[in-house]
């Protein structure tokens, strides 16, 4: 965690950015699961199909990780919604936090509680009932795709919870640290 964020501090100072963001963006992933994974640990996405677990992120403008959560997939996104405001709260710089339509009212009223308006984004009116990328929101999705590079994290292989938090922070501080390096992340499938 420690490392997470002097690496994030770095990026941020990099660009002239304060420390700590104001704005960031909540949202979640469903991923199947290993079969050495306990069941006591995993569920069914009702909405994808996808048995196995779910992560959720916090991230902020500039793609940088602030927090991580892992539940099993059937936890609906209000739980994530809750555990990550949690997580986030003690920085004290988080006005604004943008989620989908997944995250319900309950998110929003944690939200007041700690002192960030969490906002429900929506399609955009006329755009049809598709995929349509929005502007903020699609930050939260570069990030998850840019997970997926790491082949220990395109499945669940991890006995608990926590170990996958580990093993996606130990991911996110090699993008970090690639990016203040000038390097390129490798593809293991290339």
């Amino acid at each position: 965690m420690k490392i997470n964020d002097l690496l994030c501090w770095q990026v941020r100072d990099k660009v002239g950015r304060a420390e700590d963001p104001s704005l960031v963006v909540i949202d979640t992933q469903s991923v199947h699961a290993a079969v050495n994974v306990p069941a006591a640990t995993t569920g069914k996405d009702a909405a994808k199909k996808v048995p196995g677990r779910k992560r959720g992120l916090v991230v902020d403008v500039l793609r940088l990780v602030i927090a991580v959560t892992v539940l099993a997939a059937s936890a609906d996104d209000n739980a994530f919604g809750i555990a990550l405001l949690g997580q986030v709260a003690p920085i004290g710089t988080i006005e604004k936090a943008l989620v989908d339509q997944g995250f319900m009212k309950t998110v929003a009223e944690r939200g007041s509680t700690v002192g960030i308006d969490v906002e429900a984004e929506r399609n955009p009116s006329g755009k049809g009932s598709g995929f349509v990328p929005q502007a903020k929101r699609w930050i939260v999705e570069q990030t998850l795709g840019i997970l997926m590079l790491f082949r220990r994290l395109m499945r669940d292989c991890e006995s608990k919870p926590k170990s996958s938090e580990y093993r996606v922070r130990r991911a996110v501080i090699d993008v970090i640290a690639r990016r203040l390096t000038g390097q390129t992340t490798p593809s293991w499938r290339g």
